[in-house]
C-alpha cells in the first residue's frame, strides 16, 4: 500500500474548521459559565450549581476534543513529512494514528452534544411544568 504526501494534507482544512467550532463552543460555554457564577453569588439556588457542574463537564470535554483535534493535525503534519523522507511504512502508520484521533475527537463531540441536548431538554421541562400550572 502506498500514500501520497496530498492523503494527509487533506486533513488540514477539515482538522482546522473542527478546531474553530470547538473553539467557539468553549468561548460560548465559558461565557455561560461566567454568567451563572454571577448569579449563584446573588441566588444560591441548586438549579444554577447544577448547570454550572454540567457545563464544567463539557468544558473538560471540548478540552480533549481540542486535544485529540490537535494531536490528529500534528500527526498527520508529521506523517506529511515522513512521506516527503520516503518513509512510506512510518508514515501510514502515522497517518492512521492521526485518524485515529479525528475520529476520537468526533466522539467525545457526539458525547459532549448530547449531554448538551439532555440539559437543554430538562431545562424545557421545567417550562413545560410552569406552563401546566397556569
Amino acid at each position: 500500500m502506498t500514500l501520497s504526501i496530498e492523503t494527509p494534507a487533506l486533513l488540514f482544512s477539515a482538522t482546522s474548521l473542527i478546531l474553530l467550532a470547538y473553539t467557539n463552543r468553549f468561548l460560548t460555554i465559558a461565557q455561560i459559565v461566567r454568567s451563572l457564577k454571577t448569579h449563584y453569588d446573588e441566588k444560591h439556588t441548586k438549579s444554577i450549581l447544577l448547570q454550572i457542574r454540567n457545563l464544567n463537564l463539557r468544558l473538560s470535554l471540548i478540552r480533549y476534543m481540542q486535544l485529540f483535534g490537535v494531536l490528529c493535525l500534528f500527526l498527520s503534519v508529521f506523517a506529511m513529512l515522513l512521506l516527503f523522507l520516503g518513509q512510506q511504512t512510518a508514515g501510514i502508520y502515522l497517518f492512521a494514528a492521526s485518524l485515529l484521533c479525528l475520529l476520537t475527537s468526533l466522539g467525545i463531540s457526539f458525547w459532549e452534544i448530547s449531554i448538551s441536548v439532555t440539559a437543554l431538554r430538562h431545562h424545557l421541562s421545567d417550562l413545560e411544568e410552569e406552563e401546566m400550572k397556569k
